[in-house]
């Protein structure tokens, strides 16, 4: 037995003084099974329906990855926002001087309000080590060493982002609440495994389960880093801020083919989808960590809930 790709499509949202919690996103249902202050487990089914259901257009190949993305960024954004208020979490602290202004200024949208100003400031240090700082990077390495290096700009630049990229993930690693985050990250794996395995949802087969997925969004996230060097090879500026431009609007086109892949690699077992695979597992074992058992007991119960009862999701 085996889900279609498409079916479970995870997000953690779980953090040692957020929230303890996972959603499942299945092919009818979008569940959040959160753990309440007093360690139960509670949930919810978010009504999320996918654009490309409004606009079909939006489904087609290379477009759908683009789509997929901002999808999962907006249910992202609904299920945190929903899940703190299901765990009740920050209702017994007391609001700090500036908690109070934001809330006397923007009152009941106070919450949307961080919540955007924490998005832009995210996508904009993202768009700075990522994109801008690599460059910058380059063109004083070529300063240094010579236009003999020029030729290579793309592949330097692809590397440092992947350095960079990999460095920040080992860095906030290191934080408690984000360890958790990838903690819950494995439990998700792991559980998806095991149903894909046609084995009972317990812990127990669970945990004899992998914690790296070919269809993880952290796979996702190493294609893009790597098609886009390809894609610089066509980028003919030097200058820093035109180049960041131009590959910025070069992003739906590598998210296009990223997605592509992913689902590839999640249709077909061969040695050529294990290739495409590789270097996203070897990064899960930054991004995701080992769970215990409770965390497991959550995804579990996730993954119950969005599993449909006419088996509509297996081959």
């Amino acid at each position: 037995m085996r889900v279609k790709e498409k079916c479970l499509r995870i997000t953690s949202i779980g953090g040692q003084a957020l929230i303890e919690g996972i959603m499942m996103r299945g092919p009818k249902k979008t569940c959040i099974a959160v753990r309440d202050p007093n360690k139960e487990i509670i949930f919810e089914e978010v009504d999320l329906h996918p654009i490309k259901e409004k606009y079909p257009v939006l489904g087609i190949p290379f477009i759908r990855g683009t789509v997929a993305f901002i999808e999962s960024l907006r249910i992202g954004y609904r299920a945190l926002s929903r899940s703190i208020e299901l765990s009740g979490t920050g209702e017994s602290e007391e609001p700090s001087k500036f908690e109070k202004w934001l809330t006397r200024k923007f009152g009941a949208k106070v919450d949307s309000v961080i919540m955007g100003i924490a998005g832009v400031l995210g996508v904009a240090l993202a768009v700075f080590l990522f994109v801008f700082l690599p460059i910058l990077l380059f063109n004083l390495l070529l300063k240094l060493c010579g236009e003999g290096l020029a030729p290579w700009r793309s592949l330097c630049e692809g590397l440092m982002r992947i350095l960079i990229f990999l460095l920040y993930v080992a860095f906030v690693s290191l934080i408690p609440d984000i360890k958790r985050v990838f903690q819950y990250h494995g439990a998700e794996h792991k559980t998806i495994f095991c149903y894909e395995a046609a084995q009972e949802l317990t812990v127990e087969n669970v945990r004899g389960h992998s914690r790296f997925h070919p269809r993880c969004g952290t796979s996702f996230m190493v294609l893009i880093l790597l098609i886009g060097i390809f894609v610089g090879i066509f980028i003919p500026f030097e200058n820093p801020f035109l180049r960041s431009f131009a590959k910025i609007l070069c992003i739906p086109i590598v998210m296009g083919f990223g997605y592509e892949l992913i689902k590839l690699c999640g249709r077909y077992q061969n040695i050529v989808t294990a290739i495409i695979a590789a270097p996203g597992k070897w990064v899960q074992r930054l991004t995701t960590k080992e769970p215990d058992d409770g965390m497991i007991e959550v995804a579990i119960a996730a993954m119950k809930k969005v599993i449909p009862e006419d088996g509509a999701d297996l081959l």
